[in-house]
């Protein structure tokens, strides 16, 4: 697995030695940056289910200030931490070890918000919507902030006045959706 480019292209990054984490694809991992091309500029990620790290490390080389990158399992965090430094950029990272749900939580209490979020929840989880769902009621979104969501299944966002679905993509048993929240 490979940064694929940026300031840290070409930078070989370290598996979680676990069955229980699915890294995206690089096929996937290209395909979602090429979507966020016009989104990657000045900001700060959330990469909420990080498992490698991968995606927040691939963000912060196009161009994204910071990341977030949360993940509950010690593995995760011990090879997220491994992948930061050797980025030589540790301080354009934070890493909590944490749940989904309490990470939200102390992001609303710190005032923390975010301008691209990365959701790729084990699928078993099914719980997309309500993720999305609490960072709005929690006030974790800057406007126009764009939230990247894999899945194996079909979300429903109608419910959701300020998400807009901005691009979907399948591949084999793996959707990708863009969707933008207007604030």
């Amino acid at each position: 697995m490979k940064v694929v480019s940026g300031r840290f292209r070409g930078l070989n990054l370290k598996s979680v030695p676990s069955d229980n984490t699915r890294p995206t694809s690089a096929k996937v991992k290209e395909a979602v940056f090429s979507m966020l091309s016009p989104y990657l500029n000045d900001g700060v990620a959330l990469d909420l289910f990080a498992g490698t790290g991968s995606l927040g490390i691939e963000a912060v080389s196009r161009g994204l200030e910071t990341a977030y990158l949360v993940d509950k399992a010690y593995k995760a965090i011990n090879t997220i931490k491994e992948n930061i430094e050797k980025t030589h950029a540790e301080d354009s990272f934070v890493v909590m070890k944490s749940s989904a749900t309490d990470a939200l939580k102390k992001f609303a209490l710190d005032g923390v918000k975010f301008d691209l979020v990365f959701l790729d929840p084990p699928y078993r989880m099914k719980i997309t919507e309500q993720i999305i769902k609490d960072m709005v009621e929690q006030n974790l979104l800057n406007d126009n902030a764009i939230i990247v969501d894999e899945t194996d299944y079909d979300i429903d966002l109608s419910n959701f006045d300020k998400i807009d679905l901005i691009k979907e993509k399948r591949y084999k048993d793996t959707k990708v959706a863009l969707y933008q929240f207007g604030g």
